[in-house]
């Protein structure tokens, strides 16, 4: 790590909240976004107990310093808040199950996952026939911004629980919006990611359509970045279109999943969405060459890929 790197991490960690009530936090699912907020938990000063099903896993986070177990029982019985940031409806569905069975001593669970507003809403059932409060708080920004705290987070629930964990959330995100009282958080969090996936597919064409122009992409995204089209998002994979290197933060096959979630859920609402099934569709052409596990900017060296005139086979 060079020393501006070691400054900034450094910097980081000042800018974590203090702290009125120390809490034992529970995580489930400590992956790419889970793992940096379980570090800042823990440089916060709370104790932190993450599930790890397996021995690698296990040693992965005893060597941060967390607390790994092996059950969901066991993160419950260890912790007055339970977190989880889970890949889908099912694994939210399952840990949610189990949940209501162990947290007999806790009160509130957070995830901070993207899934269906229909699936949540069951979960909720389940959850407050319990006496658990439940937050959904599904979080937008990069695995970079959780190292930093900066990540937003979009809340649903009741009002005075999450007035009551402002300190907690503040460990990372920056802002926190409170949005309503059932699945407003889940809908809002595919209203986000619907314009997020369309902005590789869109901005993939444009820089095609430079490119037969004889510009570079550093060149039109410098531009891009200081004109009235710029975003966090564009700035933040700019480094990545440059280089070319298209290495996972998130992949082609989330923001599909993600995209599917949406036009679900748009139907029973009877809410036609025509750009995003169109995105979904490029979406899914690129997961089926074989492209899923990149980052979803990859769509970007797909669109220069599609717009390259191809050599005559005739004569």
């Amino acid at each position: 790590m060079s020393a501006e790197d070691s400054h900034e991490k450094k910097q980081q960690w000042k800018r974590l909240p203090k702290l009125s009530e120390l809490k034992r936090i529970g995580w489930i699912g400590a992956g790419k976004m889970g793992l940096p907020i379980c570090l800042r938990y823990k440089q916060a000063g709370h104790q932190v107990t993450a599930l790890a099903r397996t021995v690698e896993a296990q040693e992965k986070l005893n060597a941060k310093g967390l607390t790994a177990v092996e059950t969901i029982a066991d993160v419950a019985q260890n912790s007055d808040i339970v977190f989880s940031s889970l890949s889908d409806d099912i694994a939210l569905i399952s840990v949610a199950a189990e949940l209501a069975i162990s947290m007999a001593k806790i009160t509130t669970f957070i995830d901070i996952s993207t899934v269906s507003p229909s699936v949540s809403a069951e979960v909720a059932q389940v959850l407050i026939a319990k006496s658990i409060v439940y937050l959904r708080a599904p979080v937008s920004g990069s695995t970079a911004m959780a190292e930093a705290g900066t990540l937003t987070a979009v809340v649903s629930g009741p009002k005075p629980s999450f007035d009551d964990l402002a300190s907690v959330f503040a460990v990372f995100a920056r802002k926190t919006f409170h949005v309503g009282e059932g699945e407003e958080a889940r809908v809002m969090k595919l209203v986000l990611n619907s314009m997020v996936a369309a902005t590789s597919a869109l901005l993939g064409e444009a820089l095609a359509y430079g490119a037969s122009g004889g510009l570079d992409n550093a060149t039109m995204l410098s531009v891009i970045n200081q004109s009235a089209v710029a975003s966090p998002l564009i700035g933040y994979k700019t480094d990545m279109i440059v280089k070319g290197n298209y290495a996972a933060a998130a992949t082609l096959n989330m923001l599909k999943k993600d995209l599917e979630l949406l036009l679900a859920a748009a139907k029973t609402k009877q809410t036609l969405l025509p750009v995003n099934s169109l995105i979904k569709e490029i979406y899914a052409a690129a997961v089926d060459k074989g492209l899923g596990e990149m980052d979803f900017f990859a769509l970007v060296q797909e669109a220069e890929n599609a717009a390259t005139p191809r050599p005559s086979s005739d004569g």
